[in-house]
């Protein structure tokens, strides 16, 4: 089992190395999922998760998450081949957190260094990107 620490990681480059974690056949908790970073232009970042909410209905979907953890969990799955057998029981094994729950030792948490952001001017948290969505947590 991996417990990775999403602070400063750019979600994209996370979300296709959790991937391939969790097509090897390994358990993945994330924490802090909140706390990991869409880079780009803040406005157009906003509009385009918006755009994404407001796709569908309430009804026939679909549905997009306004919360961090599942705005993660939700990319992660699109990196996963989720429609076979084998990508839905890799998305099972699959945990985020918002913060750090009480049972999880945060010494263990790993950082990817293939996914860290270096020096990067233009960027939003994660957190900001939900809180616009209407997320209250």
């Amino acid at each position: 089992m991996r417990i990775i620490d999403a602070t400063d990681h750019v979600l994209g480059r996370l979300s296709t190395n959790v991937a391939k974690m969790l097509l090897n056949g390994e358990d993945v908790i994330i924490i802090n999922a909140e706390k990991s970073v869409i880079t780009g232009n803040k406005y157009r970042i906003f509009e385009t998760y918006m755009q994404k909410f407001k796709r569908g209905s309430v009804r026939k979907g679909p549905r997009f998450p306004r919360m961090p953890d599942r705005i993660l969990r939700r990319t992660v799955r699109g990196m996963l081949p989720f429609y076979t057998p084998h990508g839905k029981n890799a998305y099972r094994r699959l945990k985020v957190y918002i913060g750090v729950p009480e049972g999880i030792d945060v010494s263990k948490a790993e950082k990817i260094e293939k996914a860290m952001y270096k020096k990067i001017k233009n960027k939003v948290t994660l957190s900001e990107v939900s809180r616009y969505l209407g997320a209250k947590f």
